[in-house]
């Protein structure tokens, strides 16, 4: 059986209103000076983005009969990536956010109907997933992980931010993860600590390997060899960070996928993250195989 990556999860619209000189107060109209609607973050960036390095991959996802559904539905078949939708119920199960981004940051408004995962819904990803060589991790679906784990499928833990973050809140997600790729804000949280070498060393009892991103600075590896510094992707003149953190697990698992160092598996994730953040939107800039690889190469001298 063909080897591919794969991952659980909902998917996102995002309404991206952009070149905003300030957001408007209440009461009040403005006007962007551009608009785009496009796929937003999550399990289904990563996939998208690994598609594009040639990876195949397997997207399970929650699509209904709504407007956004339908969207969402034409944009995932431009691209070369296998999903299957796992939801039949009437309400719309995507994810929609109006996103503003100012010069200086970016503002969100979401909604979401509340979801319930069945165990028939988790048995369904199990299978669907089952022998896959890496598999992208987020909340729920654990028992489906579990079984996965066991199997022998590498599995990375993204969080992204909670405020429910924490080591007792997700205690079997930590226990049952190979990786987990915390930015800084995360890792403080989800420890309960003040700095990052405390952070790390409270995840170091749940991870041989600990990885935390340092966004602009790079990311951090603490492991039997010590703590270093993975330097970010140089030259980036940042325009909206949004998928990020998306971004750089397609370049991370690309690595593991094709059985690379922690090293190069995270300078990997440095590239494809360092070339999201400099177009708007989560999908609008990236890199394929040959241009990670080779932009790799240069910056290893």
């Amino acid at each position: 059986m063909m080897k591919f990556a794969g991952g659980a999860g909902y998917l996102n619209v995002d309404l991206l209103f952009t070149g905003l000189e300030h957001l408007p107060e209440e009461g009040k109209e403005i006007y962007s000076r551009e608009f785009d609607t496009q796929i937003g973050g999550g399990v289904p960036a990563t996939m998208i983005n690994m598609a594009r390095l040639g990876i195949p991959v397997k997207l399970l996802t929650f699509l209904g009969r709504d407007f956004f559904s339908d969207f969402v539905r034409k944009e995932l078949d431009r691209f070369p990536i296998d999903y299957e939708n796992l939801y039949t119920g009437d309400q719309m199960p995507v994810t929609v956010t109006a996103a503003m981004v100012t010069e200086t940051d970016r503002s969100f408004l979401s909604f979401r109907n509340k979801k319930t995962v069945t165990p028939q819904i988790e048995e369904k990803i199990y299978q669907e997933l089952k022998g896959a060589r890496v598999v992208e991790m987020q909340e729920d679906f654990l028992h489906a992980y579990q079984r996965l784990k066991r199997e022998g499928t590498v599995l990375v833990l993204d969080t992204g931010w909670s405020e429910e973050l924490s080591v007792e809140n997700y205690r079997p997600y930590l226990e049952t993860a190979d990786f987990y790729t915390p930015n800084r804000k995360e890792a403080l949280k989800i420890t309960g600590t003040g700095n990052l070498k405390d952070a790390a060393e409270v995840l170091s009892s749940f991870f041989e390997q600990v990885i935390i991103k340092l966004d602009a600075d790079g990311c951090m590896i603490k492991d039997r060899a010590g703590t270093r510094i993975i330097p970010p992707l140089p030259g980036v003149l940042p325009v909206d960070a949004t998928g990020a953190g998306d971004a750089f697990l397609s370049g991370f698992l690309f690595g593991l996928y094709e059985d690379y160092p922690l090293d190069d598996c995270v300078l990997f994730g440095n590239i494809t993250g360092g070339t999201c953040v400099q177009s708007v939107g989560c999908l609008s800039s990236y890199v394929n195989r040959e241009e990670l690889l080779g932009i790799a190469r240069k910056l290893k001298g």
